[in-house]
């Protein structure tokens, strides 16, 4: 019996030991805790929206002041023409334009009904009916506390959504399904690449020959980012001619974005793959440290406006987050790249920073 706990008394010693099992044991469902609970939720708050107030009476203004005070919304800018609301749309910036038409509050009062339009941006479905759902009830809300007085009050309310007009969801969930394939993909290919090499004992070969770190990171980079681009131009068409997500915007720039995100999926994998010391190891980070935040925090699934301060910084240092919204805004928007030079600048520099921390990592294995 005593020899059977010394045993048992072991095992515990050796799973503490073991950094990885720890952190899967006791990491791993706190963090998905703490994401999950913060992320999975039906409702919506913090969505910037824009208005052209034709009116600019009383009761528009104070609509208006109660959509600011409702807590789901931020009023982000104030239009002046109807010419302005697609362009304030493909700049990202906003989620619904609320349109009064002209006299919206003398002709309540002359003819007891006025009308409101609101114009969301459809390229997430979901989002975009729960965001014009919460406006209609602060609007009717409004109106019911008209409605108090003698005179019955009415607002009617003209919903347009754009950029998906038949609110079709594989728009939503097929650039979203693109990001996290190509990332989880791309990374696990190179991930396991310089693990493998070290496994195998052929990582000393290349330790010894006449090529720098640098050279050693780019080569084993190339071959995989032309196979990844196959695999990325493949899931281009299965989206487009399968599912129907439609491709409104310059194909050179959307395929050179998607080469992009690829380039730094595998730049990634291999800065895992020089850090780990076995195969499992580095398809486990790859697997399961990517693909948690691609699904979570990217705005694939649940808004980003909807989560904590803490989580929506956390979000900006999440490549999917800005793929997703560069290639949404290309496919869906048709916009140009003066409308996506940010997603592409932070792409680039993220590229950059995982390719040089990889080869500094490299180089101080191979010291």
């Amino acid at each position: 019996m005593k020899n059977y706990i010394n045993f048992i008394r072991k095992e515990f010693k050796h799973i503490l030991r073991d950094k990885l099992t720890l952190m899967i044991l006791f990491g791993m469902p706190i963090a998905q805790m703490l994401i999950f609970g913060y992320v999975v939720k039906d409702e919506i708050k913090n969505i910037p929206f824009a208005v052209l107030d034709m009116s600019k009476d009383a009761v528009t203004k104070e609509i208006i002041s109660k959509m600011e005070g409702s807590g789901y919304f931020i009023l982000e800018q104030e239009l002046s023409s109807q010419d302005q609301i697609e362009a304030a749309f493909k700049k990202g910036t906003i989620r619904e334009v609320i349109v009064f038409e002209q006299d919206f509050a003398e002709k309540l009062q002359r003819e007891n009904t006025a009308n409101v339009q609101i114009i969301a941006d459809a390229t997430d479905a979901n989002t975009a009916n729960l965001i014009t759902g919460y406006t209609q009830g602060v609007i009717l809300k409004y109106v019911q506390k008209l409605n108090n007085t003698s005179i019955p009050y009415q607002v009617h309310v003209q919903e347009r959504m754009l950029f998906n007009p038949d609110m079709k969801s594989s728009n939503m969930f097929v650039p979203g399904i693109m990001a996290l394939i190509l990332m989880l993909i791309s990374a696990m290919l190179t991930s396991l690449s310089i693990a493998r090499e070290k496994e195998l004992g052929t990582m000393s070969i290349l330790l010894i020959s006449p090529l720098k770190p640098s050279e050693i990171i780019i080569g084993k980079l190339v071959p995989y980012l032309i196979l990844s681009a196959v695999n990325g131009l493949t899931v281009l068409l299965i989206g487009h001619f399968i599912f129907g997500v439609p491709i409104t915007g310059n194909l050179v720039l959307l395929m050179s974005v998607i080469m992009l995100y690829i380039l730094l999926s595998l730049a990634m994998g291999l800065l895992i793959s020089t850090a780990a010391k076995t195969q499992e190891f580095a398809m486990f980070v790859s697997m399961f440290a990517l693909m948690l935040p691609s699904m979570l925090l990217s705005g694939f699934i649940y808004p980003i406006e909807n989560m904590p301060l803490w989580l929506q910084v956390i979000c900006q240092i999440v490549p999917p987050k800005w793929f997703l919204s560069a290639i949404k805004a290309i496919m869906l928007k048709g916009v140009g790249l003066g409308f996506i030079w940010k997603e592409v600048t932070v792409l680039s520099f993220m590229t950059l920073f995982f390719i040089v921390a990889g080869i500094k990592k490299f180089k101080v294995r191979e010291e």
